[in-house]
């Protein structure tokens, strides 16, 4: 009976929880104190949420994966694949969020029964590593829009400079946490959404007769490509999906899953549809997959040019800060203890080691589309098993005093879990088009047949 009542107890924490600095103790928060224990807070209400989703969602990525489609699919085409994209990332993402919106547990406590306490590592490092590309491939991006309006208005052009700069500024601001997160992504939606608006309008006005020829006039495909297509605008948010719970403990608990599920959809879509669209139709036009040199081209007034370029910049701040800050700063603090704002500012000082300039060059955004396809393969499988995890074998209910037990029945490694993301890897990297999709169904069934009958892994099962 004991036992149920602590099932029951969501989100309380039973005896021999470890203490706060292990992540135990229900953690209220101040600006920039974020913690790994159940987060009884929630400073997110459903509108908030959405503005920070739309705001973390204007991806530069997301411009290079239109560009990748030039040639292989036409406007409608491009259109409904992003569209489906964005329905199955709001199902999956309000699918994975709902152990952390339920008890306030983020993704590195999440994956704890799954993986172990010290198998968290792997989907930890899986999940970390883009976020760390992504964020020097999008400070390159930012930094290039402020070089570029610092040679139009100032004659000073040093794109390294300015790459420093940028960098340093969005350390500064990640340190602030989600309280920081929730001002900057509130404030700076609407801008963002205009500005989508605008661009898309500036594209059309200046490459209208080269968008028929080289887009509108082809008649593209509804095969393969174009579900590889979906997979790719897919893939940039399969690493969101993973840690989804990282933002959702942070909502407040009265929105339905229903509702949770239209705000992810209604987030993502305009900013993806509008950025995929935009670099769909300039990289047609103009042959060039570099955004800086595409809206410069595109927009003929200066000041028009020097917002246009300072949105681009604006935009991967709001991206970074909410994407590819908190998570791989919360494995940081799982794995060697350290303070979020540390774990943040080491965070922004590895993204310098990058290399961004190399994933997407003028003529080509191949290798950032090589990128997404390649890490989808082992997010995918981790997606996959902390479904079945929570959904088929605990039933949505868990015992958060083995979550933060770390001698507990998660203690070590739960090799069912690794096992099985490899298992469904390996057939994500054997077709790498559709990498996501592909691996979902070989790594639930491998965890769950694990589960079930490999003796070493029963006392994970212990809920």
């Amino acid at each position: 009976m004991a036992v149920a009542e602590q099932k029951l107890a969501a989100p309380g924490l039973g005896a021999g929880v470890a203490p706060a600095g292990a992540a135990g103790e229900p953690h209220h928060k101040a600006a920039g104190e974020e913690s790994l224990a159940p987060q009884q807070t929630r400073i997110m209400d459903r509108w908030s949420y959405l503005l920070a989703w739309l705001g973390g969602c204007v991806s530069i990525g997301t411009f290079a994966m239109g560009s990748s489609l030039v040639g292989q699919l036409n406007m409608l085409q491009a259109a409904v694949a992003i569209a489906v994209g964005c329905f199955v990332i709001g199902i999956a993402l309000a699918i994975n969020g709902a152990a952390g919106h339920k008890y306030g547990i983020p993704f590195m406590v999440q994956a704890r029964s799954a993986f172990g306490f010290a198998g968290t590592r792997f989907p930890g490092l899986v999940r970390a590593i883009p976020a760390v590309v992504w964020f020097g491939f999008q400070s390159w991006i930012g930094a290039g829009a402020l070089n570029a309006v610092s040679a139009t208005m100032f004659g000073y052009d040093n794109l390294v400079v300015w790459f420093i700069a940028f960098q340093a500024v969005q350390i500064a601001l990640s340190i602030y946490g989600f309280h920081g997160i929730k001002w900057l992504e509130n404030i700076g939606s609407g801008f963002i959404l205009f500005a989508l608006i605008y661009m898309f309008y500036a594209v059309i006005t200046k490459f209208g007769g080269e968008i028929d020829a080289r887009i509108n006039g082809i008649e593209g495909t509804w095969g393969m490509p174009f579900w590889g297509a979906t997979m790719l605008f897919l893939g940039i948010y399969s690493t969101m999906m993973l840690n989804v719970s990282d933002y959702s403990r942070e909502l407040h608990k009265d929105v339905k899953p229903g509702a949770l599920t239209t705000i992810y959809s209604m987030s993502i879509l305009p900013a993806t549809l509008f950025m995929g669209l935009i670099g769909l139709m300039v990289s047609g036009a103009t042959g060039t997959a570099d955004p800086i040199k595409v809206f410069s081209s595109a927009v003929d007034n200066k000041p028009l040019l020097v917002v246009t370029l300072l949105f681009i910049a604006f935009a991967q701040v709001t991206t970074n800060v909410l994407n590819n800050v908190v998570p791989p700063a919360y494995v940081l603090m799982d794995v060697f203890k350290l303070s979020f704002r540390k774990s943040a500012v080491l965070v922004g000082l590895l993204a310098f080691a990058t290399f961004p300039w190399v994933l997407v060059k003028d003529e080509s955004a191949e290798g950032l589309q090589i990128f997404v396809q390649t890490y989808s393969a082992f997010l995918g499988p981790i997606f996959a098993i902390l479904v079945v995890d929570y959904y088929i074998l605990r039933r949505r209910t868990l015992n958060l005093t083995h979550f933060y037990d770390a001698d507990g029945p998660y203690r070590g490694v739960n090799w069912a879990g690794i096992a099985a993301t490899a298992a469904g890897a390996i057939v994500a990297l054997s077709l790498p088009a559709v990498s996501w999709y592909a691996s979902l169904l070989p790594a639930g069934l491998s965890y769950w047949l694990l589960m079930n009958n490999w003796d070493a892994c029963k006392r994970f099962l212990r809920n």
